[in-house]
């Protein structure tokens, strides 16, 4: 199967690998080194969504059909695990954080940085969660949920000039 990636403003940096069933949504972006493995299942990624450097997202069959999908307006951070998980829009994963099996994580949330979201766990929406395993921390404020969106959108903007970059020649000056 052939990932299916948007034509309009998605970047997909050379040293990612994007392989099976995925689809990926506008000005979403696989930044250098992650892996977006749908093999067994599928992954669905929404727009302005943006996967982190060495982060990995996945899927299951064996111990439960567990596609992955991701919302809009996601930020996934360096190193992180996304396995066979749904994330609702407007989400934050922190670097090194995995979210595991049959997890859900509703919209507006924070997972913080090495977090571990443990199979089968709901997360509420408005809420920053944190540990190992996670749990609740507190409720956002409202200019935290406010700056998730921006957050993704800056990212996008980010990508654009990254795929720029790569599709000139090594004989075209960047500067």
């Amino acid at each position: 199967m052939v990932p299916k990636i948007s034509d309009k403003g998605a970047f997909v940096a050379p040293s990612a690998a994007v392989i099976g069933d995925v689809t990926i949504g506008k000005a979403s972006s696989i930044w250098y080194g992650a892996t977006v493995r749908g093999d067994v299942n599928t992954i669905t990624i929404g727009d302005y969504t943006n996967i982190g450097d060495r982060a990995v997202v996945h899927v299951a069959r064996i111990q439960g059909d567990f596609a992955t999908s991701i919302g809009n307006n996601v930020t996934i951070g360096a190193g992180a695990l996304i396995h066979a998980a749904t994330l609702k829009d407007n989400c934050v994963v922190g670097e090194s954080a995995q979210v595991l099996d049959g997890a859900t994580v509703e919209s507006n949330v924070i997972i913080a940085p090495a977090a571990i979201v443990t199979p089968g766990t709901m997360v509420p929406s408005g809420e920053l969660w944190a540990g190992s395993p996670a749990k609740m921390i507190r409720v956002l404020t409202e200019d935290e949920i406010a700056a998730i969106p921006k957050q993704a959108s800056e990212t996008a903007a980010l990508a654009s000039m990254h795929a720029i970059e790569h599709s000139k020649s090594y004989e075209q000056p960047s500067f």
